[in-house]
């Protein structure tokens, strides 16, 4: 039977058919992105599924194949548009998913920014749950549009990195349901994702995957799931606990519990019933069935992975990274920039060469193209325009990558990399053609599951390469870092040592050491060669001696650049922004610093990028901000921000970032984006400060519902920039707000909200109007001052109007009862407020609801 005609195959006479040995082995993966084939009964595999938070890699870490890379989840939030979400989704994610025959993609992530310095929080919408759960359903309703399942994640509470498989989420049951349940509740009541992916962490005692209050009673019987649950890679602890819980599939099928010795052991002690294991197993037969439905081509391919790359697909990915950028401050009108008029522009900054598209971790990818901040105000700027640029301040956590600066003895971009293999303990056997010798194009190598066929469990990689020739003598500053061993020679000589003994590090999924750092001196137009020798068996290190064998996650990352004198470096910055017309700088985070792995520990930005800025805006008061960083770290500190005339929020924006940043200076795009999370003063600001961290094994969610503006709104604290905010070059007027009579019927409610829009500037653009409720002075339950739910994105030329409808319906008046264990109406006088902000709603219109409801499911 070929894969595709099992889309018409009789699910039930398979599972009848099915010995148990088989029906054991569909409810755990094969391999590291697979589920198992059964082919005596004709049943395909499932040949891939892919990472794509913002993008589908693929299958491997590991010289990948290049791939569109989108902003960051908080960056398609921050566009409050879900017709252009779904949109993305459908031309751009399926179709890159059918290119790489992955039959399903591990996104959205639909987790709660509960704290700026979670590490993942970027791969997630925003703070509000609202917001979360309508972008995350169009992504959804987007992707599968176009014949590929989601797997939305991580279900629920994967708030934070740092001890995410043992530490317990202490999280009570409104806050649970209101915040953070809600988003993935709204993706399943609009969108039926076909698969959910459980998280990693504990929630209130028990891991996610085996939890049957989760899994089973909210998620299937109140929500009325009716697809997969698949575990998280290695979300898995023990047999009987997820089985029982109603996990269906454990990913991956390496090192997995779900073997036939161990579940049948788990039978015939009773832990577990064999019609359970048939009930899982339906699922999986479900799913496959489903993809061989929808996208028959992907089941059929031939694995090879693809790149493909057209016009209409750039500009799409032009435009929602530059729908993605919120303007924040923008004194005196200086935005948007009149090129014609400019003779000198400085650029300055970390960020403004640096190759920075994404978070790391699960996220990271090999973009197909990329256009950086530098180039892509260079490129929009006409001849004549003399352009100076001054790194100004190091923004790195770890040295920069050398991907471009190492070449091969034929001068094409890399390094040969050998492997060797060790089939005794002094061996060091040549792995034979074609995969002896190939050539390496990134100095950060992951090797994960990409080792050459043939390889053994312990194994060694020889990579040599030529340094590209430096324009004047310097110094020369290297940084290794590896999960395994490794020495890095340069001519022969050893600079780094991080093969003897190491200190244990969070790169790689925190299976990497510390960056070592090693310096030497180079002349003018030398070429030195770099030889690193890695062995994928990690060193001892103080307080843990265990010389492991890294075998899924080994990986090398070489880092390199010329050493200068930080005061030196600061003093160009200024000197070239006295000298221009404009400065525009660069500033921010990169992948080094937000990670899935591990959290963050500041909100600062790096070393010296503050004082750079407050410099730079000294000395030129035509300074430009340009700040990327993604989502928590969309939350970075600014305290320059009023001594700055113009700020723009760039997150990151995948392949297109630099010239949709020049769009949005230059006017080509008006801005319309809006914060999907608020912006504090300060660190101890935050809700969660003091209790985000794990304490003895919990993380205590001690804000309750209070989580994001609803804290600021009702401590009265006030942010740098509210949630919500976002200028524009054009201005708006709101009036005459009406709201209907509430209608109650059919277990649901209905209010329609009208308002009247105007674009009272000169130029045409884009608002999200903004519907908060505040429930009743009188109320048995506690409530934030208002709660974001509804919003409307629409464009107007200047002088237009028009009248937006918003559509209110259960979801914008309940709470959840812990006392009744259901969501409940009040009657009363509830407030509902229309604005462009949180903290700019100009409109208010009261509405009365005289009958209470209850309810439960969807």
């Amino acid at each position: 039977m070929a894969p595709s005609d099992f889309a018409s195959a009789d699910i039930e006479q398979i599972l009848e058919k099915l010995t148990l040995e088989e029906a054991i082995s569909l409810i755990a993966g094969v391999g590291f992105w697979r589920t198992v084939a059964v082919s005596r009964l004709g049943i395909p595999s499932l040949k891939v599924v892919s990472d794509g938070p913002n993008g589908i890699r693929g299958n491997h870490f590991c010289m990948g194949c290049p791939a569109k890379c989108l902003p960051s989840a908080t960056g398609l939030g921050a566009t409050w548009d879900t017709d252009l979400i779904e949109l993305v989704g459908l031309k751009l994610l399926a179709e890159e998913a059918k290119l790489r025959g992955a039959s399903i993609a591990l996104a959205p992530t639909c987790n709660i920014q509960r704290n700026p310095l979670g590490g993942r929080s970027f791969e997630s919408f925003s703070e509000d749950p609202f917001l979360s759960g309508s972008i995350a359903a169009a992504y959804t309703k987007g992707v599968q549009s176009g014949g590929i399942g989601v797997a939305i994640k991580h279900f629920v509470c994967n708030d934070k990195e740092n001890d995410r498989m043992g530490q317990d989420s202490v999280v009570g049951e409104r806050p649970l349901r209101e915040i953070y349940l809600m988003p993935f509740m709204l993706a399943q009541k609009i969108a039926q994702p076909w698969t959910f992916m459980s998280s990693y962490n504990r929630v209130n005692g028990l891991h996610v995957s085996e939890n049957p209050r989760l899994l089973t009673d909210i998620l299937r019987k109140e929500w009325g799931f009716k697809g997969l649950i698949m575990s998280d890679w290695f979300g898995v602890y023990g047999v009987d606990g997820s089985i029982n819980a109603g996990l269906d599939l454990e990913m991956p099928g390496t090192n997995k519990w779900r073997t036939f010795d161990l579940v049948n052991r788990s039978i015939t002690s009773m832990k577990v019933m064999r019609r359970t294991i048939k009930e899982r197993a339906r699922k999986v037969l479900e799913l496959v069935q489903r993809c061989a439905r929808e996208a028959p081509e992907v089941l059929d391919s031939d694995g090879e992975e693809r790149t493909r790359e057209s016009e209409e697909d750039r500009m799409l990915m032009r435009k929602v990274a530059s729908e993605s950028i919120v303007l924040l401050r923008n004194d005196k009108g200086l935005l948007p920039l009149q090129a014609e008029k400019l003779k000198k522009v400085a650029i300055v900054g970390g960020n403004a060469k640096a190759f920075v598209l994404s978070g790391g971790g699960s996220a990271a990818l090999k973009p197909s193209y990329f256009v950086s901040p530098y180039d892509g105000i260079a490129n929009a700027l006409p001849d004549g325009v003399e352009i100076t640029y001054s790194e100004g301040a190091t923004s790195y956590r770890m040295l920069p990558s050398l991907d471009f600066d190492i070449l091969t003895e034929g001068g094409k971009r890399g390094w040969m990399a050998s492997w060797h293999k060790h089939t005794s303990e002094d061996s060091m056997d040549i792995v034979q053609e074609p995969h002896y010798v190939s050539l390496m194009d990134e100095t950060r190598i992951f090797v994960s599951l990409s080792a050459p066929k043939g390889i053994t469990n312990r194994w060694t990689c020889r990579l040599r390469g030529y340094l590209k020739p430096r324009a004047h003598d310097c110094m020369f500053k290297f940084g290794l870092t590896v999960a395994g061993r490794a020495k890095l020679f340069v001519d022969n000589k050893l600079v780094i040592d991080n093969w003897t003994r190491q200190r244990r590090g969070e790169e790689f999924f925190g299976c990497g050491s510390e960056e070592e750092v090693g310096t030497i001196g180079l002349h003018a137009g030398q070429s030195p060669e770099i030889y690193v020798e890695f062995c994928n068996v990690r060193a001892p290190a103080d307080g843990d001696e265990d010389e492991a064998v890294m075998d899924t996650n080994a990986g090398l990352r070489l880092g390199g650049t010329v050493v200068t004198d930080p005061d030196e470096l600061l003093a160009s910055a200024v000197r070239l922004a006295k000298e221009a017309d404009v400065v525009i700088a660069v500033v921010g985070l990169s992948a080094d610093w937000e990670s899935e792995g591990y959290d963050r520990t500041t909100l600062d930005l790096p070393g010296r990028t503050d004082e750079l800025v407050y410099k730079v805006a000294e000395a030129n008061p035509n300074t430009i901000i340009v700040s990327q960083s993604a989502s928590h770290g969309s939350s970075i500190t600014m305290p320059w921000a009023k001594s700055v005339a113009a700020h723009l929020h760039a997150w990151y924006l995948g392949n297109s970032t630099g010239d949709a940043i020049a769009d949005v200076l230059f006017g080509r795009v008006n801005p319309s984006a809006k914060l999907p999370l608020t912006f504090p003063k300060r660190l101890e600001d935050i809700p969660s400060h003091g209790h985000f961290n794990v304490d003895d094994g919990k993380v205590v969610y001690g804000e309750g519902i209070f989580v994001g503006y609803k804290h600021f709104q009702n401590r009265k604290i006030e942010p740098e920039y509210a949630f919500g905010h976002g200028l524009s070059y054009t201005t708006f007027s709101y009036s005459h707000l009406e709201v209907s009579e509430v209608e109650v019927a059919d277990d649901d409610v209905q209010v329609s909200a009208t308002v009247a829009i105007a674009n009272t500037g000169a130029r045409a653009g884009a608002e999200i109007v903004q519907l908060y409720v505040s429930w009743p002075a009188v109320s048995q339950l506690t409530h934030p001052p208002f709660t974001l739910k509804a919003f409307e994105k629409i464009s107007l030329d200047p002088g237009e109007s028009i009248r937006v409808a918003l559509s209110l319906d259960k979801y914008a008046f309940s709470s959840w009862s812990e006392r009744l264990d259901r969501w409940v109406i009040e009657t009363g006088e509830y407030l509902v407020s229309v604005g462009s902000s949180c903290d700019a709603l100009p409109l208010s219109a009261k509405l009365h609801i005289k009958q209470g409801l209850e309810w439960n499911g969807l």
